[in-house]
């Protein structure tokens, strides 16, 4: 990479609610796009548009207006899906293995991610193509930038079975960007949405691309079961394969569950079962806590759903269980180890859900030539391999990594986003990392908030920002485990 002293921001980030209700409520809710959607989106770029959000659970409410700043917003999935607002990011460094400052800063400018829907809930009819369309029309509608001013959109996509040839392609088109943009996926399982992020930046920084729309996007919800016939099968049943599990959740090295990863964590690490049981307490109690006191109002972006009593109007995120609380959490029983060893139990491990998020970047001269403001500055980024046996563990070597990097000690850090896998992990990363717990996911994690695998890392990235523009906070890392035995992570500068 050559040097380059104009830095990449991130303009706008959106995310879809998270998904899961479970099978009892599948179909019971027929999303509905609002009539303002289906005009073309170049009648709605002449305006632009004050504030961010994050679509979030059900149809929120419009995002919050930004005093003197003018954001490229993220966007929400078709169907349920409430949009947050974020905070301004400020201009920032770029990410790589060399110096921040020998790259160039990449700075977020906007940042939306979209509701999160529960398994089987309210998105789980929707395409995955569809819910990315959504988001990166939004992000681009907020941004005032044009679709045909796209050089570039990468998105995280996990579960791609019987999705269709390309499906960020489908959403790429789907959201009126044209047929001569680009448009693909990676995977990186639990960081794919998050290294989507990394390679814009990257795309960017090297001058391939001027503006990319990235971010990541899943529906658990229709994952297919699949059976191999090519060659025919003798007499007798043929097994299905559930592609959620196979392709998602199970440990490639291992064959085994990514609840026993956190077991195993669990175990060297001495964590015990009311150790855990604490962290999604926390975890559920801070999301009510933010919920209530409308820390998520402005993110929101409302999307209305029709029913048999007609239309209806969803604003709330649908995983999060209120009233969580010990004496609850202590009578379910482990679903990994069923031997009596076992200590991950349905509550203290993270969702099975569904979403997307989306985030535009760009340099900052063009940012400023658009008078906008950026979000954050991407000041680095790092990625690390360990042991697949504890996956779980994989941010710890990263974020030491990242941090380094951008000249930060942990210390400086005032805000971090950790996606909360499963509470073991969590408290593993902490013990191992000495960090702050009153700085850590404090709106509540994917405990409370679901982990729809390819969008998770933009959402996280996304809740990031929000909190540090709200808590004033100046210094961020997003950071996520990841299946197989790796770790992502991102430090960004605001302020």
């Amino acid at each position: 990479m050559s040097a380059d002293s104009d830095p990449v921001v991130i303009v706008s980030a959106a995310r879809t609610i998270i998904d899961f209700k479970g099978p009892g409520l599948a179909g019971v809710w027929t999303p509905l796009v609002r009539k303002e959607w289906a005009a073309p989106i170049r009648s709605d770029l002449g305006s632009g548009c004050v504030g961010f959000s994050r679509v979030r659970g059900f149809p929120a409410r419009p995002g919050g207006r930004l005093p003197g700043v003018r954001l490229l917003q993220g966007t929400h999935a078709p169907l349920c899906a409430q949009t947050r607002c974020g905070g301004r990011l400020r201009r920032g460094k770029a990410p790589g293995r060399r110096s921040p400052a020998a790259l160039g800063a990449l700075s977020i400018a906007l940042a939306f991610p979209s509701v999160l829907g529960s398994f089987n809930g309210a998105l789980s009819t929707v395409p995955v193509y569809d819910l990315g369309s959504t988001v990166i029309r939004e992000v681009l509608k907020r941004a005032a930038v044009a679709p045909e001013e796209v050089s570039e959109v990468i998105f995280g996509h996990v579960l791609a079975a019987g999705c269709g040839q390309n499906p960020v392609r489908k959403a790429s088109v789907g959201a009126g960007i044209p047929y001569s943009v680009p448009a693909w996926s990676c995977q990186m399982i639990c960081g794919s949405g998050l290294k989507a992020v990394c390679l814009a930046a990257q795309s960017i920084v090297v001058g391939d691309s001027s503006i990319v729309v990235a971010g990541g996007m899943e529906n658990m919800s229709k994952a297919p079961h699949l059976v191999h016939l090519r060659t025919g099968v003798r007499m007798g049943d043929t097994p299905l394969t559930d592609s959620m599990l196979c392709d998602g959740l199970i440990d490639a090295f291992h064959n085994y569950h990514m609840g026993i990863t956190a077991e195993n964590v669990a175990n060297k690490w001495q964590v015990s079962r009311e150790d855990q049981d604490k962290v999604a307490v926390v975890s559920q109690n801070r999301t009510e806590s933010a919920q209530k006191a409308g820390h998520f109002d402005k993110e929101i972006v409302p999307v209305f759903l029709s029913s048999k009593k007609g239309l209806t109007e969803v604003k709330t995120d649908e995983f999060p269980r209120h009233g969580s609380n010990m004496e609850a959490m202590s009578k379910l029983k482990p679903c990994f180890l069923t031997d009596g060893t076992g200590t991950v139990t349905p509550a203290n491990a993270s969702g099975i859900n569904d979403g997307a998020a989306a985030v535009v970047l760009m340099k900052k001269s063009e940012a400023d030539n658009r008078g906008l403001t950026p979000l954050a500055q991407i000041v680095s980024w790092s990625q690390a391999g360990v042991e697949p046996s504890i996956m779980g563990i994989g941010p710890i070597p990263a974020i030491k990594q990242a941090v380094a990097k951008a000249g930060w000690s942990l210390e400086d850090v005032d805000v971090f986003e950790i996606n909360e896998a499963f509470a073991a992990v969590s408290v593993a990363i902490a013990k191992e990392l000495g960090l702050n717990p009153e700085k850590v996911n404090t709106e509540g994690g994917a405990i409370a908030l679901g982990h729809p695998l390819g969008a998770s890392g933009c959402r996280i990235l996304v809740t990031l920002l929000h909190t540090m523009e709200r808590k004033g906070g100046h210094r961020g890392v997003a950071a996520l485990c990841i299946g197989g035995g790796m770790g992502i992570a991102m430090c960004v500068l605001r302020g």
